[in-house]
């Protein structure tokens, strides 16, 4: 069976490519570094894999998912490249497929975003450009998965093809310091285990001289490391003194540009020059320096508004009523008929059907909400959010793509934490990392709907909203803090791609929103069912046997260990503490413990018991608490394993939660004084 490495520059629709020709679905979004590892996937035709690597826009990596592409190139073995490659943005796109072509396998490129191409005036003669870059060209657009079926017939036709690898002339100098890096690897290459098949030696010197670490790092293995630096600055030296460029990297990248320039003006033809795209008109309010973050918040005010009042809580209010109703009333009949003792009986309807239904309830909203988050990124305009951010997030010692984990974040903060790889500052990875859990995931969602729904009836939206603003302001607060005292780092310079806008297909919507929302619904019947489980035994049990109060359970007596330290953010009860503690497993558990403990059969009727228990005050104190208190548990796991230290990651708890206790305690003093008690 063949196996297919698919190339591409970020933002080249190379994942929706991947879609189309294997039928399997990976998450799209407009941004660098989506895709952060290896994936692989079955052709629809059962003829081979394809293997989706990280959009790179040069071998030479910076990042640690642009790593993967040239370590995927120096150690695994395949049979062919698929590049993908933006047919509006050809120069850029080609310094890649150059590189590809330089790697000496068959190559076939699927010419993507043709329609957007012709939008903007640009005409593509694809056989011209074909035989001057000598490959196959398919046009595309990946999106819509026109013209995928004839790249799927012609992928596999070129498999086998013997292939010459391209070779540029890249001046007297460097073809000299090619040559005698070839020969040092041949004297070299029999020292290496027989096993090892080494790339093509002219692509591995190109690669080297041009600075690519990576290829710097394989060669290291079987030849002195003064040996290279050496050759480098030897190189360089004779480079400069005859005149043929001021640096090896510069002098490659020229020889390559010239080449593309000329490919480029005999295959391509623009038309209509004056007309400016749809895209850079909208672009122009979007990501206006003052209008760009009201019209950010306002996008997400309308996006609450539609999951809370008016589409989410219809929508659970009518499970919430089948869960306490028709499904209870069932399961009870169901297991008295069976004879199920009081024990068990108590167990499923009390403790698992409470826990888990009353997290479940919610499920609505947060499909509602990841939804519209799915059709902000499949649209392009979180790609602007981040270009909007990116002042801001100067001022903290970071830059707007520091800002695309914590938009990951909003849906969960794993996949925020693990996105953060690909930053290339090692400090500014730690940092994005660090602050990225300070984000409202859709976790926190069940405990906000339930509050703002007891409390905030009027104003859940503005509510629910001012929660996720604070979450961001107080990662900008710690990040300049931690970048001014701690993780101090050189300024680096900030470079994203700004996709097309485009309409979202449906199904590709639908797709995204259910990859982001089953991770909820299976932690409801992993994580959510054991916690009640759990949760519901340790009410049930307590110093005096079975069968007690709640208030005598064992439950009740480690809540009271942490109420008088949450007496002064205003929710000093044990109830409180006991759910805050359970929350660490998952933040969801929260409804859960409070569900099982205040012992109700629906949420509207929880929601009045809180009102007894809380104060407006103490229930806004209380959300805020949740959102910046510890990570969640599979968050934590997470941030040791992408920082590989316990220290940091001991910090990341720290941090957190002493911030949570300092600022609750802030607004529930500072707001009792005020008289909102």
């Amino acid at each position: 069976m063949i196996e297919i490495a698919l190339f591409g520059n970020p933002n080249t629709g190379k994942t929706s490519l991947f879609n189309s020709l294997t039928g399997s679905y990976e998450y799209v979004g407009n941004w660098s570094g989506v895709t952060v590892e290896k994936k692989v996937g079955l052709l629809r035709n059962k003829q081979g894999h394809l293997i989706d690597l990280p959009g790179v826009y040069s071998l030479n990596p910076i990042s640690k998912d642009e790593k993967v592409v040239t370590n995927f190139l120096l150690y695994e073995s395949f049979s062919e490249i698929l590049n993908i490659v933006d047919a509006s943005q050809l120069e850029r796109n080609l310094q890649l497929t150059v590189q590809l072509l330089e790697f000496g396998k068959p190559l076939i490129i699927g010419l993507n975003m043709i329609d957007v191409a012709k939008n903007r005036g640009i005409i593509i003669d694809e056989k011209l450009l074909a035989g001057q870059l000598g490959v196959k060209i398919v046009p595309i657009i990946a999106r819509t998965g026109k013209g995928c079926d004839e790249l799927n017939k012609e992928i596999v036709s070129i498999s086998g093809e013997d292939v010459k690898p391209l070779r540029l002339y890249y001046g007297t100098v460097i073809e000299n310091a090619i040559d005698k890096l070839c020969a040092i690897i041949n004297r070299k290459k029999n020292s290496l285990p027989e096993n090892i098949k080494l790339p093509p030696l002219r692509w591995l010197a190109i690669q080297f001289y041009e600075g690519n670490k990576a290829v710097y790092d394989y060669l290291k293995t079987f030849i002195e490391s003064d040996e290279l630096d050496h050759l480098l600055k030897e190189a360089e030296e004779k480079l400069i003194e005859k005149g043929e460029g001021k640096s090896l990297y510069q002098a490659i990248f020229n020889v390559r540009r010239a080449f593309i320039e000329k490919v480029i003006s005999g295959a391509t033809e623009r038309k209509g020059l004056g007309k400016l795209p749809l895209t850079e008109r909208v672009d122009a309010i979007v990501t206006h320096k003052i209008f760009g973050i009201p019209i950010f918040l306002s996008f997400m005010y309308l996006m609450f508004m539609l999951t809370f009042n008016w589409l989410g809580f219809p929508l659970s209010d009518a499970l919430d009523a089948f869960f306490s109703g028709p499904l209870t009333d069932w399961l009870s009949r169901a297991l008295i008929s069976i004879g199920a003792s009081d024990f068990i009986q108590a167990l499923i309807l009390e403790g698992i059907v409470t826990g888990v239904g009353g997290v479940l309830v919610f499920v609505p909203q947060i499909f509602i909400l990841f939804f519209f988050i799915s059709l902000l990124e499949d649209s392009g305009y979180m790609a602007r959010v981040a270009l909007v951010m990116d002042r801001i997030m100067e001022t903290i010692g970071l830059n707007g793509k520091a800002f695309i984990p914590m938009i990951i974040g909003f849906g969960c903060n794993v996949p925020g934490v693990m996105a953060a790889r690909t930053i290339e500052q090692p400090k500014e990875r730690l940092l994005t990392i660090l602050l990225t859990p300070l984000m409202s995931c859709s976790a926190r969602l069940p405990v906000y709907a339930l509050f703002v729904g007891a409390f905030f009836v009027s104003h859940q939206a503005a509510v629910v909203l001012s929660l996720y603003v604070l979450g961001i302001i107080m990662a900008f607060i710690i990040g300049k803090i931690f970048s001014r005292f701690v993780l101090k780092s050189e300024t680096s310079v900030f470079v994203i791609e700004l996709p097309p806008y485009r309409m979202p297909q449906f199904q590709t919507l639908a797709r995204s929103t259910w990859d982001k929302g089953k991770g909820f619904i299976r932690k409801a019947g992993t994580f959510i069912f054991a916690g009640s489980v759990i949760i519901w035994l340790l009410t049930y049990a307590g110093p005096g046997g079975l069968a007690v109060e709640m208030d005598a359970s064992y439950l009740a007596s480690i809540g009271a260990v942490f109420a008088p330290l949450l007496e002064p953010l205003g929710f000093g009860t044990w109830q409180a503490g006991a759910s805050l503690l359970t929350g660490f497993f998952a933040k969801e558990v929260v409804v859960s413990t409070m569900n099982i403990i205040y012992h109700v059969p629906d949420v509207e009727s929880l929601q009045g018991l809180l009102a007894n228990a809380f104060t407006p005050l103490s229930a806004f104190t209380f959300m805020v608490f949740v959102l910046l208190y510890i990570p969640c548990l599979a968050t934590t796991a997470t941030i040791q394993k992408e920082t590989g230290s316990w220290k940091w990651t001991m910090i990341a708890i720290g941090y957190a939660l002493v911030l949570a206790y300092i600022l609750c305690f802030i607004i529930y003093q500072v707001g009792r004084l005020l008289g909102f008690n």
